[in-house]
């Protein structure tokens, strides 16, 4: 792969997920600038976040904010 090609996303399940069907996974893009997120029941689509807004996000329910 080129410099220029962009790399393929790569999801992965929480360890908490088992074998359901029902979780989300979540991936990061090149050089770890955003985070995506999708539904394993929908792989075909994600949503984009920015890295710092997912940590964020991580930082509140880890501490049981959300």
């Amino acid at each position: 792969m080129s410099e220029t090609t962009p790399r393929p996303l790569v999801f992965r399940k929480s360890s908490y997920s088992a074998n359901s069907a029902n979780c989300v996974e979540v991936g990061e893009t090149a050089a770890a600038q955003s985070v995506a997120v999708r539904d394993s029941k929908t792989p075909t689509g994600h949503l984009s976040f920015a890295a710092s807004e997912w940590q964020a996000f991580l930082v509140d329910v880890k501490s049981d904010k959300i």
